[in-house]
């Protein structure tokens, strides 16, 4: 499997980072995270899924593979990666950010962090992707746009999730964080929020676990 890599060796997590569907690892999105991430002293690996990865060696978009198939991708990545699990920390976008929930309790990763979390197909609200949140152990920090068509501050303020479950809104921010004109913000501001609460969540983990 091929990783992109960015980050100290010798970093005190090791960070695996999925992408979401529609965009592949050196999307600008995952680029701006990962790289900030890793100015912070954190070690990046990046991978994509079998789907993303066809599609990268013939142009033909295609769907995301079964979550079992993804599931088995992100556990490949982990091993590629040299992730141990005193080190771990599952991260994605969208698609990949649930996938890091969903997986980070089973293969013993410190944290989970989501980027931009689907917690809703758009316009459907009551199809909700939150039963594993109401429980899970694992602290997990998702950074959510304020206006994101996946579950608004509004909506996801009134979803009864596990206390392990912490929040960085980004104001005015889509599913990629990006703002309005109007509100004055730019796109590249929420993305280094985004950054600053994750080193800032992790910082204060490493702390617990030392």
């Amino acid at each position: 499997m091929d990783l992109l890599i960015d980050g100290p060796e010798d970093a005190a997590f090791i960070i695996v980072f999925a992408h979401g569907a529609g965009v592949g690892m050196d999307a600008p999105f995952m680029t701006a995270i990962a790289q900030g991430l890793a100015e912070k002293g954190f070690r990046v690996a990046r991978f994509e899924f079998p789907y993303m990865a066809k599609t990268r060696e013939d142009g033909t978009r295609r769907p995301p593979d079964r979550v079992p198939d993804l599931a088995q991708a992100f556990g490949v990545a982990v091993s590629a990666a040299g992730a141990e699990p005193h080190r771990l920390i599952l991260a994605g976008k969208s698609m990949g950010g649930r996938l890091a929930t969903i997986l980070a309790g089973t293969a013993g990763a410190q944290a989970a962090i989501a980027f931009g979390y689907p917690f809703h197909p758009p316009d459907k609200p009551e199809n909700l992707r939150t039963q594993h949140l109401e429980g899970i152990e694992t602290p997990t920090l998702i950074c959510q746009g304020t206006r994101d068509r996946f579950g608004t501050r509004e909506e996801v303020e009134g979803y009864k999730l596990s206390p392990a479950v912490e929040f960085c809104w980004l104001e005015d921010g889509d599913h990629s964080f990006k703002p309005r004109e109007s509100s004055g913000r730019t796109e590249l501001l929420n993305w280094t929020e985004a950054v600053n609460a994750a080193a800032s969540f992790l910082e204060k983990l490493a702390k617990r676990v030392r």
